[in-house]
């Protein structure tokens, strides 16, 4: 597994090599010394690596081949060379990067479509999640992709939407009874010294890169805001969240990082041999193990039939064939897992 990721960054050094190139063919003494008096033929090259060469290398490193994200890939050449060649030796082929543009325009303007229609919908989302008796981790992202289309703009909003949600208006609810995977561990104190170093680092550098550049400390400071607030809303969803039980199937979430839903059919095994837990988990291995500042080990694995899909942040989504499970109420747990699968055995 190793070997293969190490072959994936083959591609990315070499896309970061042609990117080099290009931009110290244009940019540096070296580069514009050794350019000839006619550049057309050059810049033309070069064109061809930001339109082809450089898309073609990013999706081999990200192993998806696809004519749509071709299309964006060399839309985003096109600009890159806007921006890395100067206009001067650019100018016989400035149309091309004006479809750059073009291209990435028409793009937004579809997402905008689709966040419109994400706004239309909004009444019947909120009504299936208030109907639901699923916790809102679980019941808002599926009345999204029951009514909303599935587009990762959607996918994005979908997670913004829980951010404002958890930070801003889940302060009056209460904790329900429940399994939790936080209280024995450190995670909250972890999240809220991560807020206390994004604070220090914004009020420390944001004045320094000030004074550098407006743009860029503008855009620090509102990046470090949403982080703050990500954090905030995060240690809300473990808090108001702890494993939700139905007849059939185990509601697993840690905050806003991660959650999945576990079919008692699809448990094959339940491992719980310390040996074995301590070891080091495998790639296939999901855990569910709240952050601490000691080493915490899972206190079940549970072995699945089929691969269980997990949602990340953002919408991601991957399988995993096991996950490993720590939890303040273990024994509880354990018996929840037991019932549900004597109960929904084939």
């Amino acid at each position: 597994m190793i070997a293969l990721k190490e072959k994936r960054n083959i591609w990315l050094v070499f896309l970061f090599v042609v990117l080099i190139s290009n931009y110290s063919l244009y940019n540096t003494g070296i580069g514009v010394s050794i350019l000839p008096a006619e550049t057309a033929g050059v810049v033309l090259g070069s064109l061809l690596d930001f339109i082809i060469v450089m898309p073609v290398l990013m999706m081999l490193y990200k192993r998806k081949f696809s004519i749509k994200q071709a299309i964006i890939l060399a839309a985003s050449g096109c600009i890159a060379a806007r921006f890395i060649i100067p206009i001067d030796h650019l100018q016989p082929f400035v149309a091309v990067t004006w479809a750059g543009f073009a291209i990435e325009g028409a793009l937004i303007v579809i997402e905008v479509l689709f966040v419109t229609t994400l706004v239309y919908y909004m009444p019947k989302i909120f009504a299936d999640v208030r109907a639901s008796a699923l916790p809102d981790i679980f019941s808002f992202p599926q009345a999204v992709e029951k009514h909303a289309p599935k587009y990762p703009i959607i996918q994005l909003l979908c997670t913004d939407l829980l951010v404002l949600y958890y930070g801003f208006a889940s302060w009056k609810r209460k904790e329900r009874a429940g399994i939790t995977l936080h209280k024995n561990s450190s995670y909250i104190a972890f999240q809220m010294m991560m807020i206390h170093a994004i604070v220090i680092e914004t009020i420390g550098i944001h004045w320094w890169l000030h004074e550098k550049s407006m743009v860029l400390s503008i855009l620090l400071l509102i990046l470090n805001v949403y982080s703050v607030l990500f954090f905030i809303a995060d240690i809300q969803a473990v808090r108001l969240n702890p494993i939700y039980a139905t007849n059939d199937a185990l509601y697993l979430s840690l905050g806003l990082m991660k959650r999945t839903t576990i079919r008692f059919a699809n448990i094959e095994k339940i491992e719980k041999d310390l040996e074995l837990l301590k070891e080091k988990l495998s790639k296939d291995t999901i855990d569910f193990i709240a952050r601490d500042f000691g080493e915490a080990y899972p206190q079940i694995i549970l072995k699945m039939r089929e691969p269980l899909e997990v949602t990340f942040m953002l919408g991601i989504k991957k399988r995993y064939n096991h996950v490993a499970i720590k939890v303040d109420q273990i024994q509880e747990l354990k018996e929840i897992l037991q019932q549900g699968m004597g109960n929904n055995e084939a």
